[in-house]
């Protein structure tokens, strides 16, 4: 992760404050996080099924998903499909997306 050129201006601590307080992470910030390069993450972005939303993710709904592909008992429903295409509906986006798109309905 050090030698990567791309994560070179992405500090870990503001990665792991953002990550706390359950905000959303760019694929760079999103690598320095998962301890993975940025060409991994951003392969994982593309991954039908990865919760991204407009290029970013929320941790727990990475770590959902995670226990989802790896068989974990972590969650108990897997994540609905969705492919990054601002088309679908809001039942098909990451749940912290859908959480969000309801308090701001709400307010």
């Amino acid at each position: 992760m050090i030698n990567d050129k791309q994560l070179r201006g992405v500090r870990l601590e503001d990665v792991l404050e953002r990550r706390r307080l359950g905000q959303a992470l760019n694929g760079k910030q999103f690598a320095v996080a998962a301890g993975v390069s940025y060409s991994t993450a951003r392969e994982w972005f593309r991954l039908p099924g990865f919760p991204s939303f407009r290029g970013v993710v929320f941790w727990e709904d990475f770590i959902q998903w995670r226990a989802v592909q790896t068989g974990s008992k972590l969650t108990a429903e897997p994540l609905p499909r969705y492919n990054g295409v601002a088309s679908v509906g809001p039942s098909s986006l990451p749940p912290r997306a859908q959480r969000i798109l309801q308090e701001a309905a709400s307010a």
